[in-house]
């Protein structure tokens, strides 16, 4: 009987650390649809647009977060940093620089569904 307490409380334990990590993990793990663009201008952290840099826009992370993103359509991954906020069209949530969208092989389609996780 002891052995099945000390089996239950271990089991109730782990599912209550998945259930705190839940709420971070969704923040910090996310899919959807992403575009790509290529602008010269100025970035919403002041920086100069690269198009051919390892960048992406967000709505809501921090700049300088670092993002693997993965192409659910083809597997290949990318890290990015956030550097402006975007995407500006509903149903998006990842707007890249045309250097990562060349990454992840998607320039041809301009948008693709994708999976992203911070670094």
């Amino acid at each position: 009987m002891k052995n099945s307490k000390q089996t239950a409380l271990v089991a109730v334990t782990i599912a209550a650390g998945l259930m705190v990590g839940a709420s971070s993990a969704t923040a910090a793990a996310q899919c959807g649809r992403a575009s790509w663009y290529a602008l010269h201008s100025k970035t919403a952290s002041g920086e100069r647009m690269n198009p051919s840099a390892l960048t992406a826009a967000h709505r809501t992370l921090p700049f300088g977060t670092k993002l693997k993103v993965t192409n659910k359509n083809n597997g290949r991954s990318v890290v990015v940093r956030i550097n402006d906020r975007g995407p500006s069209i509903k149903g998006r949530v990842l707007d890249l620089s045309k250097g990562a969208a060349g990454q992840l092989g998607f320039i041809g389609s301009g948008h693709t569904s994708v999976c992203m996780a911070r670094v």
